[in-house]
């Protein structure tokens, strides 16, 4: 999969044929400027969004899913499609309006982490 041009920020952190993980600012999510486990990341799987490694092989026939999320449990996006090439397009899509500021990335949370969104603001966007 060729994830060139990608939004300023995001890099690929794991590729294989079936799933990737892109992550934003990875340089900055060190535990010491902005908390690990916020690390905002982007999953590009076939097949079943929840599944376990190994426990699923996807079918030729499965759609390709694209998701944001902003921690672990924080979902702010996601789309399915029908093929890999309008996948791989998605995640330009997704990664490009994450960095835009396109998402009102405080909605997603039931208690807001003020501080932590206020920083996580301040590179992207607004």
């Amino acid at each position: 999969m060729d994830f060139a041009d990608l939004a300023t920020g995001w890099e690929v952190w794991t590729q294989g044929e079936t799933r990737c993980v892109l992550a934003y600012r990875p340089d900055i999510f060190d535990s010491s400027d902005f908390p690990a486990p916020c690390l905002p990341t982007i999953y590009l799987t076939k097949g079943q969004r929840g599944r376990r490694p190994g426990r699923h092989q996807p079918a030729p026939g499965d759609p390709w899913h694209v998701t944001l999320y902003l921690e672990p449990e924080i979902e702010v996006d996601s789309a399915r499609y029908d093929d890999q090439e309008a996948a791989v397009d998605g995640v330009r899509d997704l990664a490009t309006r994450f960095v835009d500021g396109e998402f009102d990335l405080r909605s997603v949370y039931q208690l807001p982490r003020e501080t932590y969104l206020d920083e996580l603001e301040s590179l992207v966007a607004r």
